[in-house]
């Protein structure tokens, strides 16, 4: 079996024998996942970057106890989730404009439809930080992260019918927000 195709509950059982590959092969498949998680819950590339390290060096103490009841990358969402909230209750912190992240424009698109993509990108960014704690970040992992309902539930300790109704609640408060500022359904 190849390091590309070795699965990552392989990789963490190396990790848990002290495998430092392993860790590395880790961090080099999710640490972009993490980070941008991260950006995502606190605002602040700086706290994502510490962060985003702290949980690999988590997952090297925690490797031996991992008990494989949830993905991988799921497991590292939830370090990565507690991690961040910790932080923020102790530190206050300059925080940032993610507009720049979300406007990365489609190169096989028109001029003026990578405008109105990045307008309306730019906009739903807005409602979406503009939404409750708990709404905001079930659509951050739902949308922006690919976790499923269950993974959702997993990452922040609910039950899947709670992260359901949350995901209702958000959507049709983030419709009713685009619908407001005049934006159509579906993209551009």
């Amino acid at each position: 079996m190849t390091a590309a195709t070795e699965t990552d509950r392989a990789l963490v059982d190396r990790v848990a024998k002290g495998d430092r590959a392993a860790v590395r092969l880790l961090f080099m498949r999710h640490h972009a996942r993490v980070y941008r998680f991260v950006v995502r819950q606190t605002g602040s590339e700086m706290m994502a970057d510490d962060i985003a390290n702290e949980v690999f060096l988590e997952l090297w103490r925690q490797a031996p106890g991992f008990e494989g009841r949830s993905e991988v990358s799921t497991w590292l969402l939830g370090i990565a989730r507690f991690k961040a909230l910790s932080l923020l209750r102790k530190k206050k912190e300059d925080w940032i404009d993610d507009d720049d992240a979300a406007q990365v424009p489609d190169s096989a698109d028109t001029p003026e439809v990578v405008t109105m993509k990045d307008d309306k990108a730019a906009a739903l960014r807005r409602f979406i930080d503009a939404l409750p704690e708990e709404h905001r970040t079930v659509i951050d992992l739902a949308y922006y992260h690919g976790q499923s309902v269950t993974e959702i539930g997993e990452v922040l300790g609910i039950p899947v019918a709670t992260v359901k109704t949350r995901m209702f609640y958000a959507r049709k408060k983030l419709g009713q927000a685009l619908k407001a500022a005049g934006y159509d359904k579906g993209w551009p």
